[in-house]
């Protein structure tokens, strides 16, 4: 069964969240891990950036997506998160 039709039938999972995960899906590696920004997601769906916090906090819920903090080795900063597609 391909992915989609996984959340085609998710009644339950609000349109935005099956928006990310698709974007997210088209992104990942062969690890299914993807790192695409929040502003990314938001500016390439035309979605505000509360959209797409709420879409993936949905998706973690839902178990679809595991979301890791990531940093940067040099100054631990902040960098985009490391969202790893479950199903």
């Amino acid at each position: 069964m391909p992915y989609f039709d996984l959340l085609y039938e998710d009644a339950e999972l609000p349109n935005r969240a099956k928006l990310v995960y698709v974007y997210l899906h088209d992104r990942m590696d062969g690890e299914k891990k993807a790192w695409p920004g929040i502003q990314r997601i938001g500016t390439d769906l035309s979605l505000s950036r509360s959209t797409v916090k709420r879409a993936i906090r949905d998706l973690v819920d839902a178990g679809y997506v595991r979301k890791e903090d990531a940093y940067r080795e040099r100054n631990r900063s902040r960098t985009s998160n490391r969202y790893f597609l479950l199903k």
